[in-house]
């Protein structure tokens, strides 16, 4: 029994060393997990202010320039035929006048008296007239001519013949050895002489001609600036100088430019004057003085308003002998029951009436023909 003994206390010795190596584990498994450590949170960067960029507003494109749109004049070529109408209502008086006078059964001594009476007062002039008067009487009594067709035959052929056909009336504007042909243009104050260089530079053009403008009026204040918007319908340059410059010096200049352009013809506009006074037509002198340096004017256009009558041939008279008038302009024509003055300027001075201006539009000035003004003084009805 002894053994015994001894086994019970080995196996009580066992079991508390297997105790003992035992506890301290199930200790650890007892332990709560160590909690996690703290994530560091790293400090922000200070922030520094920014300043708003503002965008800087867009480039407006500049727009494009577009070219003016030119306007192309009408063709000269029957541009007097298209004014008819105008030139008939201004002058059926003249024309019925007279034909109802010459259609009369007996035609006395009071009848050609009242012909006579009729043409003077239309501003033929008192030489014209009686010349026009006899031939009419002379051709009337041989023929024995009573019809009224026959007599307006007649008439219009006195009436043609006196505005002597076989004139000149083309306009001088080729250029000549490589150099621009000039054309100046002078005329009293008032008569329309800045709008009707406008006109004549479309004529000109309308005929197939390059044309530089020269702006020689500098006493005016709006003169050039009224041929330069003449001139910018049509594209043709405009030469100008200083507001009460010489206008010499304009017009040498414009007739260089031209030359330098190669252009065909060069138009000067001058300044207006009164024909009687001294000084200004002295200066006129001077601008044709200056422009033939360059070589000869190839032609100086008068401006006559046909509202002015017989006082226009006296302007007409000093205007030539200052710068030999070679053509007139009669502007108005169509404002005016008085168109026996296209007569009488030419048959007083020898001077062609080249263009007559039929109203207020643009192409309104045309060549002058003396059977379509006739036809139309007398009237296709009559």
């Amino acid at each position: 029994m002894q053994w015994y003994g001894y086994l019970l206390i080995v196996l009580a010795v066992l079991v508390l060393a297997g105790l003992a190596l035992v506890a301290p584990r199930l200790r650890r498994r007892a332990l709560p997990p160590a909690p996690p450590a703290p994530e560091r949170i790293p400090e922000a960067a200070p922030q520094v202010p920014v300043t708003p960029v503002e965008e800087a507003p867009p480039v407006a494109e500049a727009p494009t320039a577009q070219a003016p749109v030119l306007e192309r004049p009408e063709p000269t070529a029957g541009r007097l035929v298209r004014l008819r109408a105008r030139l008939a209502r201004s002058q059926n008086a003249l024309g019925r006048g007279l034909l109802a006078v010459l259609a009369r059964d007996r035609l006395d001594e009071d009848a050609w008296d009242e012909v006579e009476e009729t043409l003077i007062s239309a501003d033929v002039g008192v030489e014209p007239t009686r010349e026009i008067v006899e031939r009419l009487r002379e051709r009337t009594r041989v023929l024995g001519t009573r019809s009224a067709a026959e007599l307006r035959t007649l008439l219009t052929e006195e009436l043609v013949g006196a505005l002597d056909p076989k004139l000149d009336r083309s306009l001088s504007a080729t250029p000549t050895d490589g150099k621009p042909a000039v054309l100046l243009v002078v005329g009293v104050n008032g008569s329309g002489k800045t709008t009707t260089c406008g006109k004549i530079a479309r004529v000109l053009i309308a005929d197939g001609h390059t044309v530089v403008l020269g702006a020689a009026d500098t006493f005016r204040a709006a003169a050039a600036e009224q041929l330069t918007t003449w001139a910018s319908r049509v594209g043709a340059e405009v030469v100008r100088g200083r507001e009460g410059g010489d206008p010499a010096a304009v017009a040498f200049d414009a007739v260089r430019r031209g030359a330098e352009a190669g252009v065909d013809t060069v138009l000067i506009d001058t300044a207006g004057r009164l024909q009687n006074k001294v000084g200004l037509m002295d200066e006129l002198g001077k601008v044709k003085r200056v422009v033939e340096k360059h070589g000869p004017i190839d032609e100086t256009l008068l401006i006559l308003d046909a509202t002015t009558g017989q006082n226009g041939l006296e302007q007409a008279r000093v205007f030539t002998e200052v710068c030999d008038v070679t053509g007139v302009v009669l502007t108005k024509l169509d404002g005016t029951a008085k168109g026996g003055i296209v007569i009488a300027v030419q048959r007083r001075l020898g001077i062609p009436v080249k263009l007559v201006g039929l109203g207020e539009g643009p192409d309104d000035l045309a060549p002058f023909d003396p059977g379509q003004f006739v036809d139309a003084l007398l009237g296709s009805d009559a």
